[in-house]
């Protein structure tokens, strides 16, 4: 392990915004998210896969009436996102270090208010289907996990994924389907805020275009 990783994990562990092994949170943190860490009562939006929290920050900044969590396994790239949010003091952003598998194990059915899933490892051969976080026994999990609903955002300049996912979707129990294989020239664009990850900004500078969709789902 590199010595800057070796400091990354270490910040994670004195950080009060990142729940992880071994924190008294990590196991009593389901269904109590909003009494036992932000002390209110605001919806609260889940990024998948967050990477360095890109998203999480950005939109934590936008809307401070809103709980943001950003999800991810790896440590060293949590530790970015929590970092910029302890330097911009926002007090409505947390990071979970766990599997996606997991969610269950941490969110109680309709306890959450919007899921984004941006920019995902496309897990492209057929044998990873089961791995993409837009498979059907993901969508599953967020149907539990959403309020009556909620919405469901993926963003993604990989079009074999975008075409997998909308099929999914159309399939699953949702409403309100809507979407774009050119974002940055739809009208949806202004859902964003000009929020881009390190690598949609790389994408965006190459020229490609990046696929969107949103839809409302949870039991209803």
């Amino acid at each position: 392990m590199t010595r800057r990783k070796t400091h990354r994990f270490l910040q994670n562990a004195e950080s009060t915004n990142v729940i992880q092994v071994g924190k008294p949170l990590y196991k009593t943190i389901r269904g109590n998210w909003r009494t036992d860490y932000f002390k209110n009562n605001n919806p609260i939006v889940l990024e998948l896969a967050c990477g360095k929290g890109e998203y999480t920050v950005g939109l934590a900044q936008a809307f401070p009436e809103v709980n943001f969590i950003g999800v991810d396994i790896k440590g060293d790239r949590i530790a970015r996102g929590a970092r910029a949010a302890q330097t911009l003091a926002l007090q409505n952003v947390a990071f979970l270090r766990t599997d996606i598998n997991f969610l269950t194990e941490f969110f109680t059915d309709g306890e959450v208010n919007e899921v984004w899933i941006t920019f995902p490892d496309p897990q492209p051969r057929p044998k990873q289907e089961k791995h993409r976080l837009t498979h059907p026994r993901f969508l599953s999990t967020y149907q539990r996990l959403l309020v009556p609903g909620g919405t469901l955002h993926l963003k993604t300049d990989s079009p074999d994924l975008f075409a997998y996912s909308l099929e999914q979707v159309k399939q699953a129990q949702v409403t309100n389907l809507q979407y774009t294989t050119d974002l940055y020239s739809s009208p949806l664009n202004d859902i964003h805020l000009g929020i881009k990850t390190k690598y949609e900004q790389i994408f965006f500078d190459k020229g490609f275009t990046i696929n969107y969709l949103q839809c409302k789902m949870g039991v209803i």
